[in-house]
């Protein structure tokens, strides 16, 4: 090898370690502000709204679209298909229903709260709830063109909610828990508002129980990256939740499944979609870099769920009668 090839080699070498310490580093630690900072953000670019649609969560592959090929499958529309199944996993009406009240607990820009509005009738209503100023703006005003009158969004913490106790047929609540420094009060504050008889239906990220075979030092450090990079304050496991649950003593018919196997496409279709169509970022260079930092992230987040580090929580329960 002559030595400016030798050169130019140790160069690309040097600046991929260099990147790679770069992006290992988590950006977007949590704080009390920084969960609606962000989301407000993400709103204003567009750019999630670009890829991901109107939905913020994950989608749902079937075994034999698994089997096809994951990247076959409409990115949208496998987000759409979450739904259908958490709502069929949740036992949540999916056709026209007169006077239902449901509650999205984290709505983003209102996809959920939309689909469902629609599904269950004009009659019912649908209100989401975020800590987002932005989401809100933007979930209004695509309520207003999707002609969807029964869904409604506003400003509200989950952690302490405005509504009055026993207010909501149903609460739905998708991919929010993660967001939540306190993962108590989440789950109490969803049963308070419930009504008796209500469903409970909920999906959030997951760490393994950790309480039979301890984290490792990379466990440890892979988490810590996982919270700080995407502002979480912590993530807690799928028993821990049921025992959330279970604990307000308000519930029952209380149910768990591990979602991994149906979600974890998501993750590296992300990614996918961003490089078939680059125009989502490549007319706003000064989101790029967030665009790296966040393919890196899903990465990592498909490997962390992959070696079992993580799992894909869902949960539904009804509110006892009283």
């Amino acid at each position: 090898m002559t030595r400016p090839v030798a050169l130019a080699v140790g160069g690309t070498i040097s600046a991929l370690v260099a990147g790679k310490a770069i992006l290992d580093r988590p950006s977007r630690p949590y704080n009390p502000e920084s969960v609606a900072t962000e989301y407000d953000a993400w709103t204003e670019d567009g750019i999630l709204e670009y890829y991901w649609g109107e939905h913020i969560h994950l989608g749902y592959y079937n075994d034999a679209e698994m089997e096809a090929g994951y990247k076959k499958k409409n990115f949208i529309q496998a987000k759409y298909d979450f739904i259908d199944e958490m709502m069929s996993f949740g036992s949540i009406p999916s056709e026209q229903v007169g006077g239902l009240s449901v509650l999205d607990v984290g709505c983003g820009v209102g996809g959920t709260s939309r689909y469902i509005a629609r599904a269950i009738g004009k009659d019912s209503k649908v209100t989401g709830i975020t800590l987002s100023p932005n989401q809100v703006k933007r979930a209004q005003e695509l309520a207003v063109e999707q002609e969807t009158p029964n869904a409604h969004f506003q400003v509200m913490d989950a952690l302490k909610m405005d509504f009055p106790d026993n207010s909501f047929d149903v609460v739905w609540a998708c991919e929010s828990g993660e967001h939540m420094p306190d993962k108590e009060k989440y789950i109490s504050e969803m049963m308070r508002v419930l009504k008796p008889g209500g469903k409970f239906v909920m999906a959030t990220w997951c760490q393994r129980d950790d309480r039979q075979v301890p984290f490792s030092k990379k466990d440890d450090k892979d988490l810590k990256f996982l919270y700080e990079e995407w502002t979480h304050p912590y993530f807690i496991s799928i028993e821990k939740y049921a025992e959330l649950i279970e604990g307000t003593g308000k519930m029952e018919n209380v149910g768990t499944a591990d979602w991994v196997r149906e979600t974890i496409a998501s993750w590296r279709h992300s990614i996918w979609v961003g490089v078939y169509d680059p125009r989502g970022f490549i007319f706003k260079p000064r989101q790029y870099l967030k665009c790296v930092r966040d393919g890196y992230c899903l990465e990592r987040m498909h490997r962390a769920f992959d070696r079992g580090l993580m799992q894909y929580g869902m949960f539904h329960a009804t509110k006892k009668l009283e």
